[in-house]
């Protein structure tokens, strides 16, 4: 691969979905090639993941300012890497990495360093003259034999820390799985979507939308929300093809070990025996964060329970980190994994744990934040990776919409190269 040195990195304040700043990184290349990424924010993060740098000034933006960061990258990260290849990206976070020094990425800040490491693929990728996810795939010597489109997770009713619906369960989504193609799944979504808006709208709930572009209204339980959306599945024509999945985000709603759910105190293995019986009503594909991010032993008791049936997925309990799936894989405490390139910091190390997973045999979903951007990069990410399945919110707001519009022109690019992946990231496996 040709030396791709880098002219100049710089990085200024913008602002995320939530009309919060962030960093977007611009780098130019010697050869005149530009790569800029924008960096995601969550609201409900878990414990565990990479430091997301903030001012903490309480006069300027809340606290929630990125000067501290914006030095990062413009003073420190840009002397030590500016000269170095775009195109040895394993490189180029490892000297970031190692420049950081901290476990956790508290010096430079992980938002600093994945701007930089995402625009700087950017730039090689348009240096050589070819999409980012076939850059992407290139960079790390990914020897796949296909394109695989993922199915999209479209969160359609927002709870928890994303909404003031009142809802403990963050997300409920819609999984279009039985579609014959990628944009055909989101046709599927969008018009199931706007089925679920008229109905809420007949029963005079709320229509408008959370964080994450889904609905918010004021339900009271948690089973009346799967009914709205069996109902609109129905209602669509879609009964078989179109799924559902949660993300419950349990650790918002658990202290102490007991979980707090519809004003009752709920046990790990209580709450197992919830979604057991959503399971078996309303045929959930899968289950993300259904207890907390520490709760390893219920997390391994659900997982034998319920994980040759439903997808099990760890967000807050893995966070990306290859240490923490390392021990996940081996207590069988789920068996899949939510993937978000801020949890960690850098691309690399995103990949890495994704090829970890795979190899383990979890299925990856690729992940937005709450807080986003209009960066479509997580949609070149999931095809490079063949990772099978994608959560980027709502068919509804620019911001969610960027991610599955860009997977849209990526399939009709690739055109018969290409296969959508459908029920495949969802079919179980007994739990060893």
């Amino acid at each position: 691969m040709k030396n791709l040195s880098i002219k100049s990195i710089k990085a200024r304040q913008v602002f995320d979905s939530r009309g919060l700043p962030t960093l977007e990184t611009d780098i130019v290349l010697e050869d005149g090639s530009f790569g800029r990424a924008m960096v995601p924010s969550g609201a409900s993060t878990g414990t565990h993941e990479a430091v997301e740098l903030r001012d903490g000034d309480k006069n300027y933006f809340h606290g929630k300012g990125v000067n501290k960061a914006l030095h990062s990258v413009n003073e420190e990260i840009a002397s030590a890497i500016k000269g170095k290849n775009a195109g040895d990206q394993k490189s180029l976070d490892e000297a970031m990495i190692n420049l950081d020094g901290s476990a956790n990425k508290s010096k430079l800040g992980a938002n600093a360093i994945l701007s930089v490491s995402l625009a700087a693929s950017r730039a090689a990728a348009a240096s050589l003259k070819i999409p980012l996810y076939r850059y992407i795939r290139e960079a790390f010597n990914l020897k796949l034999n296909s394109w695989i489109l993922p199915t999209p997770m479209l969160n359609v009713i927002n709870g928890g820390k994303h909404a003031d619906s009142g809802l403990n369960i963050q997300e409920f989504m819609l999984v279009p799985t039985g579609a014959s193609s990628f944009s055909e799944a989101l046709r599927m979504a969008s018009e199931t979507y706007q089925t679920l808006k008229k109905i809420l709208a007949s029963k005079k709930l709320s229509v408008g939308v959370g964080d994450e572009g889904g609905f918010a209204p004021h339900i009271k339980t948690h089973e009346e929300v799967l009914g709205l959306l069996s109902d609109a599945i129905l209602q669509s024509g879609y009964e078989g093809k179109i799924k559902i999945a949660l993300d419950a985000a349990a650790s918002e709603f658990c202290e102490d070990g007991n979980y707090t759910f519809e004003s009752k105190t709920l046990s790990a293995s209580e709450m197992t025996a919830r979604y057991k019986g959503w399971i078996e009503k309303y045929g959930l594909i899968s289950l993300e964060d259904p207890l907390s991010e520490d709760d390893w032993s219920g997390w391994k008791a659900l997982t034998a329970e319920l994980g040759s049936r439903c997808k099990i997925i760890g967000d807050d309990i893995f966070v990306t980190n290859p240490q923490r799936l390392a021990k996940g894989i081996k207590e069988n405490a789920a068996n899949s994994i939510l993937i978000k390139l801020n949890q960690i910091g850098t691309l690399t190390e995103t990949v890495e744990t994704v090829l970890q997973a795979q190899k383990a045999g979890f299925s990856c979903v690729i992940s937005h934040r709450s807080g986003e951007t209009e960066d479509s990069y997580i949609g070149d990410l999931a095809v490079a990776l063949n990772a099978g399945a994608i959560k980027s919110g709502a068919p509804c707001r620019s911001e969610r919409l960027s991610k599955y519009n860009q997977l849209i022109r990526i399939e009709e690019e690739l055109a018969d190269q290409s296969i959508y992946s459908g029920l495949a990231p969802f079919r179980m496996k007994a739990v060893a």
